[in-house]
């Protein structure tokens, strides 16, 4: 089943709550979370707080996708606010299994993020362990960039992986996703879509979840 995430980097932080409960209330599945370290990537996010605060606002599920260096730090915070799926990037760390099964002890789902630049068979050995893998279709640390179609191939390779080796894990989009390219990433394989600027700045964010998820 197809589901849309917000990614909330592309809220309006002054009214959080509002944009929350909007997007619910319009049919949202998840909520993403890009969490920065201004390390890993040239940005810098919200922090833990900012995380706490959106659990007690939230009633459906979180996705918090770490685009910093040492994924495993603060593991145990994200599972106190309630957070369902965790994501980090192959680069981030020299023991990736370790993190997978540091996340997945908590009772979260684990992902691996890869990079527009990240081929496939470098996440390969991790695809019986995962829960999901997370394909940036834009650089990561920025929004609002458009989508880099190299990334559909991707997806397709991941998709032709997972069906070779009967395996279980979802494919994730996150980057330059509208009705086009979402369904270009469907058509592939992927069945969990992060849309931001495309979906916060629709007139009707219903009928564009809808669109985004058919």
């Amino acid at each position: 089943m197809n589901k849309v995430l917000p990614s909330l980097l592309a809220s309006d932080f002054s009214k959080l709550g509002e944009d929350i409960k909007t997007m619910e209330d319009a049919g949202a599945d998840i909520f993403h979370l890009d969490i920065m370290d201004g390390q890993f990537v040239p940005n810098i996010s919200y922090g833990l707080p900012v995380v706490e605060a959106i659990s007690k606002s939230s009633s459906i599920p979180l996705d918090v996708h770490l685009m910093t260096l040492n994924p495993d730090q603060f593991v145990d915070e994200f599972k106190a606010y309630g957070v369902d799926m965790l994501s980090f990037h192959i680069e981030a760390t020299d023991h990736p299994h370790r993190v997978i099964q540091l996340i997945k002890s908590k009772g979260m789902k684990a992902g691996i993020a890869l990079n527009p630049h990240t081929p496939v068979v470098s996440v390969k050995h991790l695809l019986n362990d995962v829960d999901f893998v997370l394909i940036m279709t834009v650089n990561p640390g920025f929004g609002g960039q458009s989508f880099i179609e190299e990334g559909l191939v991707k997806i397709a390779e991941l998709d032709r992986v997972k069906k070779e080796k009967n395996l279980t894990f979802d494919i994730e989009v996150d980057g330059g996703i509208n009705n086009d390219t979402a369904k270009l990433c469907k058509d592939q394989g992927a069945n969990l879509l992060v849309s931001g600027s495309f979906l916060f700045r629709a007139e009707d964010k219903k009928a564009t979840i809808e669109e985004l998820r058919r």
